[in-house]
């Protein structure tokens, strides 16, 4: 699940990828892979986003890398889109561009996305059946990020968004001791 603080700024770029998606600039899930493949090049060089993120090499330097980094694997609308961050002084954004437009992207496709925490490793049923009862509740497709954490003892931690649901003994066990003293 995201851990990215979103920005008004990062928002609104993001607004303008949805804009591109229903304008059929784009396909929406090729404008989330084209932006992610940025994304993860920028991350294995770290020298490539410090270059571009340095406000004291010129902007027509940085175009003729991204055009030369990215013109292989990358459409040209999205080069494009970078360029305009570039230019507006905006790449360190990028990162939480990506996630508003994903959040966009899941409304628009009825997607929630959730996380299980449970003490040992499910099984596919046991999986299974804990998604298709969020779906039922969430009347949304459901699709979850699974993590172990023995801590918890048993039962289940859900987070949706901010909100958490905890069935976990840990906590069980927590809430008993608090009543008893």
């Amino acid at each position: 699940m995201n851990s990215i603080q979103i920005s008004l700024t990062a928002k609104n770029y993001a607004d303008a990828l949805v804009q591109m998606g229903r304008d059929g600039v784009m396909a929406f899930d090729d404008i989330l892979k084209n932006i992610d493949s940025v994304r993860e090049i920028c991350k294995t060089s770290k020298d490539l986003s410090d270059v571009l993120k340095n406000p004291t090499i010129s902007d027509d330097v940085k175009y003729s890398i991204i055009d030369e980094v990215f013109k292989q694997d990358i459409n040209e609308k999205i080069i494009d889109f970078i360029k305009v961050l570039i230019e507006k002084k905006r790449f360190g954004e990028l990162d939480g561009i990506y996630e508003a437009y994903r959040d966009e992207l899941d409304k628009i496709n009825n997607l929630q996305r959730v996380s299980v925490t449970s003490a040992v490793e499910l099984n596919g049923d046991m999986k299974q059946r804990i998604i298709d009862k969020l779906q039922n509740r969430l009347s949304k497709t459901v699709t979850a990020e699974w993590l172990i954490d023995r801590e918890i003892i048993g039962g289940l931690v859900v987070k949706i968004n901010d909100d958490v649901i905890d069935s976990s003994l840990k906590n069980k066990l927590e809430n008993l001791s608090k009543n008893l003293i």
